[in-house]
């Protein structure tokens, strides 16, 4: 019978459907749960091998015998629990890993929507913050910001906004210019040289430029710049290498990387062999957690003018050939640079796209399951458009830096400004627009005179409570409902009538289903994401 085997199980394995949607968790204990298991089994089959009459794991030799019939017969069932634990377990890490079994589904991520009805896709709406810009060109060396290639980071153990930045050191300058002088050829010279600026900030408002002391500037070290001849540099800390001389990581043109232990004092730089690439943008790089990989973005020229490519590597030292992963819809919007981030289960990015007639650069939105095959939402509709007003702070350019920082209540997505075009006289700085939770992008009416129907794809459940996230109009609402793989109903939510952000859905009966779908009905509302809680 193998029910007295299995059913010592069953307590180990209740928490892991609690666990498993939970990424990080369930790869950490079921890979702990790997070595306990090959190390029993290792011991026990080295111990057991030559047992007369007993079962042969491996053949195994073994120096002793004594005592081989009591191991067996005492410890067999416990082995076979953690055994069977393991093999069952290991399924779920693996949709763990590849990034489908997750506790928090942005809609945008069409894998899992089956049907909709009346229903589109449109990028969020974000909010641009009043005291912008939050600096700009205010140092003697900070002649021209041009398109800032900001890194922007929360570091929660020094309770601090760090940003690295990028202006031309030297360059002609836009300042104290009016419409009329700007409207002339800009004079690009042949002693331009970029470097790498470092501020910090409390509030992630109010910035600071600290005096470093790392790099002379006409004849000074009183200055922020961390390096000189950097052009387009992507910061990062990655908190998940071992090795603390490693902790941040830097890509730039070269296409070379840098390894610094504080960010700031940076070891000689490593070029990239066999990338193939040159990498004149904005240069940035991540771990991406469902590859097991770290992934570069950067960018070359095809025949439709800037192409977005990607490189991996596992040490981010020795980096694959460039492939092309997107470019513009046509040659007169072409992807100048796309920051990547990973939230929700997907990698989204956040594409400048330089429309060539009007010299100007937007961000637009973009997503991926793999960071290969990228999925444009609403194409030509900006996530942060330019300013109407000529000479605002961010008309002529708006280029997202990486990388969003996430609070509770919003989104923080930090940009560098122009006022003026992208190839003209213009002045830079860091600006901020703002996004509600897991506002990206969302479901709402096609027509207004109909709801938007959305229904998902089947999704493992084990229990967990729903919450969703919505934007609902006065006099608007949302119905939800349960169903199981065929559509038959299994539940009903109660309606939500106003603006959510991960609320549990008030259901009017408990039901039993290892999977399920939700059905969405909008009226007058905006859809964003759920969570299995």
């Amino acid at each position: 019978m193998i029910w007295p085997y299995l059913s010592p199980c069953v307590p180990v394995l209740a928490p892991s459907f609690r666990l498993w949607s939970s990424v990080k968790t369930a790869t950490f204990v079921w890979r702990c749960l790997v070595v306990l298991t090959l190390a029993l089994g290792g011991l026990l089959s080295s111990y057991l091998g030559k047992a007369d009459g007993l079962p042969k794991w491996n053949g195994w030799s073994c120096l002793f015998d004594k005592g081989k019939r009591f191991v067996w017969r005492n410890f067999h069932r416990p082995f076979a629990i953690i055994a069977f634990t393991f093999i069952v377990n290991m399924g779920l890490v693996a949709k763990c890993d590849d990034g489908l079994v997750r506790n928090r589904f942005l809609l945008l991520d069409l894998r899992i929507v089956d049907h909709t009805e009346n229903a589109k896709l449109t990028v969020g709406t974000v909010k641009k913050h009043k005291d912008n810009p939050l600096f700009g060109e205010d140092r003697p060396w900070e002649t021209r910001i041009d398109n800032l290639y900001g890194n922007v980071i929360y570091d929660k153990k020094a309770n601090l906004y760090k940003c690295w930045y990028s202006p031309f050191l030297f360059a002609r300058s836009a300042q104290g210019m009016d419409l009329k002088h700007r409207k002339k050829k800009y004079d690009i010279g042949n002693d331009r040289e970029m470097g790498i600026c470092y501020a910090t900030s409390k509030d992630g408002l109010t910035w600071n430029k600290p005096v470093l002391g790392l790099e002379t500037y006409n004849g000074s070290t009183k200055n922020n710049i961390v390096h000189r001849k950097r052009h387009g540099a992507g910061v990062f800390k990655d908190l998940r290498d071992p090795d603390p001389e490693r902790r941040y990581k830097m890509m730039f043109r070269g296409l070379d990387v840098s390894f610094s232990a504080d960010g700031l004092h940076w070891k000689a730089p490593i070029q990239c062999q066999g990338v193939e690439v040159h990498g004149d943008t904005h240069n940035n790089a991540f771990w991406a957690p469902t590859l097991g990989k770290y992934v570069g973005i950067t960018r070359i020229w095809g025949e439709r003018g800037r192409q977005v490519v990607r490189i991996e590597s596992t040490d981010f030292v020795t980096w694959t050939k460039a492939e092309v992963v997107l470019e513009g819809l046509d040659s007169n919007h072409q992807t100048y640079a796309m920051p990547v981030f990973f939230h929700g289960g997907v990698y989204l990015g956040l594409v400048a796209i330089h429309e060539q007639r009007s010299d100007r650069v937007w961000t637009e939105l973009t997503w991926s399951a793999d960071t290969k095959k990228w999925h444009r939402i609403d194409p030509g509709t900006p996530l942060i458009p330019c300013a109407g007003e000529k000479l605002a702070y961010d008309y002529g350019c708006v280029f997202a830096c990486a990388y969003p920082v996430f609070l509770k209540e919003k989104i923080l997505l930090y940009y560098g400004g122009s006022d003026w075009l992208h190839t003209s006289w213009r002045n830079g700085s860091l600006c901020l627009a703002t996004l509600r939770p897991d506002g990206f992008a969302g479901y709402e009416q096609a027509a207004k005179d109909k709801p938007a129907l959305i229904t998902t794809s089947l999704i493992p459940h084990a229990g967990q409570e729903i919450q969703v996230t919505a934007d609902v109009a006065p006099g608007g609402a949302i119905k939800v409902w349960v169903v199981d793989e065929a559509g038959h109903e299994l539940a009903a939510a109660t309606r939500i009538i106003q603006t959510v952000t991960d609320e549990r859905l008030e259901l009017d009966k408990s039901f039993e289903a290892d999977s399920i779908r939700l059905k969405f009905e909008l009226n007058d509302a905006k859809l964003y994401s759920f969570v299995l809680k």
